[in-house]
Protein backbone atom coordinates (compact mmCIF):
# COMPACT_ATOMS: atom_id res chain seq x y z
CA UNK A 1 0.00 0.00 0.00
CA UNK A 2 1.35 3.44 -0.87
CA UNK A 3 1.37 6.41 1.52
CA UNK A 4 -1.51 8.26 -0.14
CA UNK A 5 -3.82 5.25 0.11
CA UNK A 6 -2.78 4.68 3.72
CA UNK A 7 -3.60 8.29 4.66
CA UNK A 8 -7.00 8.10 2.96
CA UNK A 9 -7.76 4.82 4.75
CA UNK A 10 -7.03 6.47 8.10
CA UNK A 11 -9.31 9.39 7.21
CA UNK A 12 -12.12 6.95 6.34
CA UNK A 13 -11.63 5.03 9.60
CA UNK A 14 -11.84 8.32 11.51
CA UNK A 15 -15.20 9.10 9.91
CA UNK A 16 -14.07 11.90 7.59
CA UNK A 17 -16.71 12.20 4.88
CA UNK A 18 -15.48 15.37 3.16
CA UNK A 19 -12.29 17.37 2.79
CA UNK A 20 -11.82 21.04 2.01
CA UNK A 21 -9.03 21.32 -0.55
CA UNK A 22 -7.04 23.22 -3.13
CA UNK A 23 -5.99 21.32 -6.29
CA UNK A 24 -2.51 19.85 -6.74
CA UNK A 25 -2.53 17.50 -3.77
CA UNK A 26 -2.43 13.77 -4.64
CA UNK A 27 -4.70 12.96 -1.69
CA UNK A 28 -7.70 14.63 -3.37
CA UNK A 29 -8.19 12.01 -6.09
CA UNK A 30 -7.51 9.14 -3.69
CA UNK A 31 -10.02 10.55 -1.20
CA UNK A 32 -12.68 10.87 -3.91
CA UNK A 33 -12.12 7.26 -5.01
CA UNK A 34 -12.53 6.17 -1.36
CA UNK A 35 -15.84 8.02 -1.04
CA UNK A 36 -14.57 11.12 0.78
CA UNK A 37 -16.11 14.13 -0.95
CA UNK A 38 -13.61 16.84 -1.94
CA UNK A 39 -14.90 20.40 -1.72
CA UNK A 40 -12.56 22.49 -3.85
CA UNK A 41 -11.78 26.10 -3.01
CA UNK A 42 -10.10 28.80 -5.05
CA UNK A 43 -8.11 30.28 -2.19
CA UNK A 44 -6.35 28.48 0.65
CA UNK A 45 -7.46 30.67 3.54
CA UNK A 46 -11.10 30.25 2.54
CA UNK A 47 -10.74 26.46 2.56
CA UNK A 48 -9.04 26.57 5.96
CA UNK A 49 -11.86 28.74 7.33
CA UNK A 50 -14.43 26.23 6.04
CA UNK A 51 -12.64 23.34 7.81
CA UNK A 52 -12.39 25.55 10.91
CA UNK A 53 -16.10 26.42 10.75
CA UNK A 54 -17.09 22.77 10.37
CA UNK A 55 -15.14 21.81 13.49
CA UNK A 56 -16.69 24.73 15.39
CA UNK A 57 -20.31 23.90 14.51
CA UNK A 58 -19.77 20.31 15.65
CA UNK A 59 -18.35 21.60 18.97
CA UNK A 60 -15.05 19.93 18.13
CA UNK A 61 -16.63 16.48 17.95
CA UNK A 62 -15.50 16.28 14.32
CA UNK A 63 -12.23 17.53 12.95
CA UNK A 64 -12.07 19.83 9.95
CA UNK A 65 -9.65 18.57 7.27
CA UNK A 66 -7.90 20.76 4.71
CA UNK A 67 -5.60 19.62 1.88
CA UNK A 68 -3.47 21.98 -0.18
CA UNK A 69 -0.52 22.18 -2.50
CA UNK A 70 3.02 22.68 -1.27
CA UNK A 71 4.98 25.92 -1.35
CA UNK A 72 2.83 29.00 -1.92
CA UNK A 73 -0.37 27.12 -1.09
CA UNK A 74 0.92 26.14 2.33
CA UNK A 75 2.14 29.69 2.91
CA UNK A 76 -1.19 31.21 1.87
CA UNK A 77 -3.11 29.11 4.42
CA UNK A 78 -0.97 30.34 7.31
CA UNK A 79 -3.37 33.04 8.57
CA UNK A 80 -6.37 30.73 8.73
CA UNK A 81 -4.38 28.02 10.49
CA UNK A 82 -3.07 30.54 13.03
CA UNK A 83 -6.64 31.67 13.76
CA UNK A 84 -7.83 28.09 14.29
CA UNK A 85 -4.86 27.40 16.57
CA UNK A 86 -5.50 30.57 18.61
CA UNK A 87 -9.10 29.45 19.16
CA UNK A 88 -8.19 25.79 19.89
CA UNK A 89 -10.18 24.49 16.91
CA UNK A 90 -9.42 20.85 16.00
CA UNK A 91 -8.18 20.75 12.42
CA UNK A 92 -6.06 18.39 10.36
CA UNK A 93 -3.96 20.15 7.74
CA UNK A 94 -2.40 17.98 5.02
CA UNK A 95 -0.20 20.01 2.68
CA UNK A 96 1.50 18.35 -0.25
CA UNK A 97 5.28 18.39 0.03
CA UNK A 98 8.22 18.86 -2.25
CA UNK A 99 9.85 15.77 -3.70
CA UNK A 100 12.00 13.97 -1.13
CA UNK A 101 15.20 14.86 -2.98
CA UNK A 102 14.27 18.57 -2.65
CA UNK A 103 13.53 18.50 1.09
CA UNK A 104 15.89 20.77 2.98
CA UNK A 105 17.19 22.40 -0.20
CA UNK A 106 16.90 26.19 -0.17
CA UNK A 107 14.47 27.76 -1.07
CA UNK A 108 12.17 24.74 -0.68
CA UNK A 109 9.36 25.62 1.73
CA UNK A 110 8.85 23.14 4.58
CA UNK A 111 5.28 23.23 5.90
CA UNK A 112 6.16 20.89 8.79
CA UNK A 113 8.85 23.27 10.02
CA UNK A 114 6.96 26.49 9.27
CA UNK A 115 3.74 25.43 10.98
CA UNK A 116 5.39 24.37 14.26
CA UNK A 117 4.65 27.70 15.97
CA UNK A 118 0.93 27.82 15.05
CA UNK A 119 -0.14 24.20 15.45
CA UNK A 120 -0.42 21.83 18.37
CA UNK A 121 1.77 19.35 16.50
CA UNK A 122 3.51 19.27 13.13
CA UNK A 123 5.28 16.42 11.32
CA UNK A 124 6.25 15.30 7.87
CA UNK A 125 5.45 11.83 6.58
CA UNK A 126 8.54 10.58 4.77
CA UNK A 127 7.58 6.96 4.07
CA UNK A 128 4.46 4.82 3.72
CA UNK A 129 5.60 2.81 6.77
CA UNK A 130 5.32 5.88 9.02
CA UNK A 131 1.77 6.85 7.96
CA UNK A 132 -0.13 4.98 10.67
CA UNK A 133 2.08 6.30 13.50
CA UNK A 134 2.07 9.91 12.27
CA UNK A 135 -1.68 9.92 11.56
CA UNK A 136 -2.41 8.34 14.96
CA UNK A 137 -0.54 11.18 16.66
CA UNK A 138 -2.25 13.78 14.50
Amino acid sequence: MDGVTAIVNVLKLEGVDFIACIPSNPLIEAAAVAGIRPIVFRQECTGVHMADGFARITNGKRTGVFLMQSGPGAENAFGGVAQAYADSVPMLLLPAAAARDRLGVTPTFSPARSYESITKWSAQITSARSVSEVMRRA
